[in-house]
């Protein structure tokens, strides 16, 4: 991993006492301030830069809940809604749940048939099943999320995805997802862990299920149901299905996170089960244009920087550039994070490394032409 610096994330009391600043799960850069999240909580965080060209701490945090612009489908609107993935485009912000179930832990305290009950307990929550977007207005000099705005005459309101489009629900009779629904996500079950936006494209990594080795993606054409500005509904594909799959060959890994880089998707991906390691960031070339489902490998799909991990902490979970365009610097931030990226003072550590040159377009394609049959390799959309 090149490291180039660490930069302070300092929270609030409120956040510190809730354990977010040590779960954090996405990440977005946005000019002058920092969009991240943690997977305990129904909020989304805004910090801002010490220097937005070259920031040292984010700081100055505000926190948004969710409940204050959608109404969320569990029954307690603070429930945590396990958000996984933010995107910053347009006038929005967006986030995804990880819509995922999950497992009662064995704790310390735990033995015999107590432990075995609570590792036999499954359940869901009905936050963790959202995908949603925010309109972004400028308040005090500061992008800050806002239940509707006009722009150039055009009405903007907070919207969600509609219950009839539900995830899961879209996936029960899917030929590869449907069998893992069941399963929590840290059994390779369904687990979303990353969201990439590129014009009316959304794109959902999932953590799992990776099936005999290959990853999954999940491309939406979310759109605003007439008549109801606050309802997100699916566009149907060509084979009238209302999202696409894409497969990748992550080396047996599931996404961590997604991060666009123009027409380019950035992976950052980890293992599916509970284990640290290994963590890598591959780019996915020419994603935005990939006109049907692909499988992505060889020279659509390269490796770019391993990224360290600790035994038992330092879980890399977010991802975002940082910067001014074309520098190639990822900001990385990291669930249960080691004691030693965590100050005196309250703060938290997160890594900016640098990624390599990114090719001209076309290149990775040529380089691969010679023999694209013996380098695995496939035009996206081939």
């Amino acid at each position: 991993m090149t490291l180039e610096r660490t930069v302070r994330l300092r929270f609030g009391h409120l956040s510190r006492a809730a354990a977010t600043h040590t779960n954090l799960s996405a990440v977005r850069v946005d000019g002058g301030v920092l969009w991240i999240a943690g997977d305990e909580t129904a909020t989304v965080e805004r910090l801002v830069a010490d220097d937005p060209e070259s920031p040292t701490e984010y700081a100055d945090e505000q926190t948004f809940r969710l409940a204050e612009f959608v109404d969320l489908p569990g029954v307690d609107a603070d429930e945590e809604a396990d958000i996984e993935g933010l995107a910053r485009t347009g006038h929005f912000l967006w986030a995804v749940g990880s819509h995922s179930l999950r497992r009662k832990r064995i704790k310390p305290q735990h033995a015999g048939d107590k432990a075995l009950r609570r590792l036999a307990r499954v359940e869901g929550q009905e936050n963790r099943q959202i995908l949603l977007r925010l309109p972004i207005t400028e308040t005090g000099g500061l992008p800050t999320p806002v239940r509707e705005v006009v722009v150039d005459g055009v009405r903007h309101r907070a919207a969600q995805l509609d219950r009839r489009d539900g995830l899961r629900a879209l996936l029960r009779d899917d030929e590869h997802l449907a069998p893992f629904l069941a399963i929590p996500g840290k059994d390779n079950g369904l687990d979303i862990e990353g969201i990439a936006v590129n014009g009316e494209r959304v794109y959902l990594g999932l953590r799992g299920p990776v099936l005999r080795g290959w990853a999954f993606v999940l491309e939406l054409r979310p759109f605003v149901e007439p008549g109801d500005p606050g309802r997100l509904r699916l566009r149907d594909f060509e084979d009238g299905r209302p999202y696409r799959k894409h497969v990748l060959d992550l080396d047996g890994l599931g996404v961590r996170d997604l991060c666009p880089d123009g027409d380019d998707i950035l992976v950052l991906a980890g293992p599916t089960m509970s284990l640290d390691g290994p963590v890598r960031i591959y780019r996915w070339h020419d994603a935005g244009r990939v006109s049907m489902p692909a499988v992505v490998r060889g020279a659509a799909l390269t490796r770019e920087l391993e990224i360290t991990y600790g035994e038992g902490d330092d879980h890399a979970e977010g991802m975002g550039l940082i910067g001014p365009p074309h520098d190639g610097l990822a900001m990385i931030v990291y669930d249960s994070p080691a004691t030693a990226r965590l100050t005196d003072d309250g703060a938290v550590l997160a890594d900016v490394v640098r990624l390599p040159p990114k090719p001209p377009a076309g290149d990775h394609l040529r380089a691969d032409a010679a023999a694209p049959v013996a380098a695995g390799g496939v035009t996206p959309g081939a």
